[in-house]
């Protein structure tokens, strides 16, 4: 296809974001809308590819979600458990992991249109799940989903991009790759966002455009704005996705509408990451399969033996987009999750299988001591002490409580703390002894999956705000990844798909209107 030369709404990116906008564009009327990413087309999707394709929504249980999901019968249903996940419940959350810092208007859009927005997607052709491999343990023969999180696409990230598109295509959206935007042009009288400067497979030209929306990902490719935002060591973070997020989105429209910075800059997502995995980009087969999540039925200890982490503070949701963080901090910046045969079995395989990490296995710790030596560990004394002390504090608490039940599905209270012991370092749930072979330790790194800073918008209609004049920047719009506010230091696991999907489908609502206007302004005149 040929570079078409005007359009009515121009979206820059292709993740989820881009394309949610894109196609409420469409649907509220707007007649050519195209998407344009840089990428070649075999790096299609942004990083919404490598996701898990979790979506966090509001829901009324298990009922209220049956119709929209295809991997459940009817037998299957009799053994699920499934709570409401209400408005309070998601507000509660995303105040609770942000520190009461999220931006009370963004997050108030993002709870109360999550449940809306999910099912507006399911209407498009997106393939939901019930996320049993992730987001539920069986036990006592039922599934128990925990953690407010029960939703994901099928294939993951790989499926919610090949929807999105199939969706794309039959709205008549054209997507464009190798395709950059370079500069945004305004009208020197009203200061409206007119036309943007692309370079096309290396050659420039430009679209005018109704209206441009912005969803063209973070800075977390970029080691330089790495080290320059969130701080020291974090230009040697692994980049989870897609390469091609280097923040130039936010240069161009701080720089050509001095769109107005908002959010925590300092902060991103960041996860317990293969250490062998791929440095500077995410691989599109193995993908998600990558995170080693399995931290909170286990222990993670770092490359000097000790452990510097409560693995079992919260429900894994809601802290394994800050647990890469605390790896990164540690020396070298690696660690090793440990594992007996208790708690094996109950990792997922798609995450710890021999085909996706290397396993580090052996029939006592003193032997997995100096197997893990071969692979960075630099006191194999001390993590055999470190070890033996955990042993000692849970048995002392289980002494104690001899009542309780250990079930990951519930922060069921297996603790190291004790009256007569207490770890300075505690685990607060799911404490079990490492102390029957065989026993397994992987190495890990620090993930990073996107940055929490990001531009300033309208709650209402996601138009992007100017830094000089606090108005919005008349057609010109923010998405995704790019929109800051939400999140700070941390985030409810599936809230960034959600968000992607509420404020995509809200901004392409009101790009089209604005486009509508803005035509029938120009026909007058």
């Amino acid at each position: 296809m040929a570079l078409p030369v005007e359009c009515d709404i121009l979206v820059i990116g292709g993740g989820n974001a881009g394309f949610c906008a894109a196609i409420s564009a469409a649907e509220s009327g707007a007649r050519r809308v195209i998407i344009i990413d840089k990428c070649p087309e075999e790096w299609a999707g942004g990083n919404s590819y490598f996701t898990a394709g979790a979506f966090r929504t509001v829901h009324h249980g298990l009922k209220d979600l049956l119709p929209i999901v295809n991997n459940v019968d009817e037998k299957t249903a009799q053994k699920i458990d499934i709570n409401p996940y209400t408005t309070e419940d998601f507000t509660r959350d995303l105040d609770r992991v942000t520190s009461g810092r999220t931006h009370p208007a963004l997050s108030r859009v993002l709870v109360q249109e999550s449940n809306g927005a999910i099912k507006w997607l399911a209407r498009n052709g997106v393939r939901f799940q019930l996320s049993f491999n992730r987001q539920a343990y069986e036990v006592d023969g039922r599934f128990k989903f925990w953690g407010g999180l029960s939703l994901k696409t099928e294939d993951g990230g790989k499926g919610l991009i090949k929807d999105h598109r199939q969706a794309a295509q039959r709205l008549g959206v054209k997507t464009f790759f190798s395709t950059a935007a370079k500069r945004l042009i305004t009208d020197p009288t009203t200061g409206e966002v007119t036309s943007v400067v692309v370079s096309h497979h290396g050659r420039d030209s430009e679209i005018k455009a109704g209206a441009v929306i912005l969803a063209a990902g973070g800075f977390e490719a970029n080691p330089r704005m790495r080290a320059q935002f969130l701080g020291p060591h974090w230009d040697v973070a692994l980049v989870r996705g897609t390469p091609y997020n280097q923040g130039d989105g936010f240069e161009m429209a701080i720089r050509d509408v001095s769109a107005k910075q908002a959010g925590n800059w300092s902060g991103c997502h960041c996860v317990a990451w293969d250490a062998n995995a791929p440095t500077d980009t995410g691989d599109r087969e193995i993908s998600n399969e990558f995170t080693k999540s399995g931290y909170p039925l286990g222990i993670m200890v770092n490359r000097r033996g000790d452990r510097f982490v409560d693995e079992g503070s919260d429900m894994r949701n809601y802290t394994y987009a800050v647990v890469g963080r605390q790896i990164l901090n540690q020396p070298g910046h690696v660690a090793f999750q440990v594992w007996d045969s208790r708690t094996i079995p109950w990792l997922r395989a798609e995450e710890y299988r021999p085909e996706v990490v290397q396993q580090i296995t052996a029939s006592s710790i003193s032997e997995l001591a100096d197997k893990c030596a071969e692979h960075g560990l630099e006191d194999r004394q001390r993590f055999i002490q470190s070890i033996n002390d955990f042993n000692h504090a849970v048995y002392q608490s289980q002494r104690e409580n001899p009542g309780l039940k250990w079930d990951p599905a519930v922060k069921d209270g297996m603790s190291t703390q004790s009256s007569t012991t207490n770890l300075s370092v505690p685990k607060s749930n799911w404490a079990l002894p490492i102390d029957q072979g065989p026993f397994l330790a992987v190495k890990v790194t620090a993930g990073i999956t996107f940055t929490f800073g990001g531009l300033a918008v309208n709650p209402e209609t996601a138009a992007v705000v100017s830094s000089t004049t606090h108005a919005e920047v008349p057609g010109l719009y923010c998405v995704g990844e790019m929109l800051g506010g939400i999140f700070y230091d941390n985030y409810p696991g599936g809230s960034g798909l959600t968000s992607g999907a509420v404020f995509g489908r809200r901004a392409g609502q009101a790009a089209a209107q604005a486009a509508r206007v803005s035509k029938s302004m120009s026909a007058r005149l």
